[in-house]
């Protein structure tokens, strides 16, 4: 089974995610809940942006994995930061780290600024949804 990209020519091409995601009949949905840079104790590993975004994917895909699941099979990220402007600032190794985690799959996706996360030490907290 496998997931089908939506990306119509009027949208333009994406650059890093897809337009939409359908799945195949028979296929089971997982949500993952939000995952924040932290570790098996809840605590954050990093001060730094881009390690806590390579922490809180790993996290996600530990998730994925677990449920008998693969990276390609995630259709949505979610990724709520605290500071846009840092993202758009370190996105060549956000680029770096997510490839590591996700190869060249890319499903839909959404970045959202918020004031706060769960944690007080948190700048990424990502969410999924993959169809295993």
């Amino acid at each position: 089974m496998s997931l089908k990209f939506i990306n119509p020519a009027s949208l333009g091409s994406p650059r890093g995610y897809s337009n939409g995601v359908m799945t195949e009949p028979g296929m089971r949905l997982l949500f993952i809940a939000g995952q924040l840079g932290w570790n098996e104790h809840q605590k954050i590993t990093s001060a730094d942006f881009v390690e806590q975004f390579d922490r809180a994917l790993a996290n996600v895909v530990a998730v994925v994995t677990e449920a008998g699941g693969r990276p390609e099979q995630i259709a949505r990220l979610v990724m709520y930061v605290n500071n846009k402007k840092e993202y758009e600032a370190r996105t060549r190794e956000i680029g770096e780290r997510y490839r590591t985690h996700m190869g060249k799959h890319f499903p839909a996706m959404v970045l959202v600024e918020v004031k706060s996360l769960l944690d007080a030490e948190a700048k990424v907290e990502i969410e999924a949804i993959a169809a295993l």
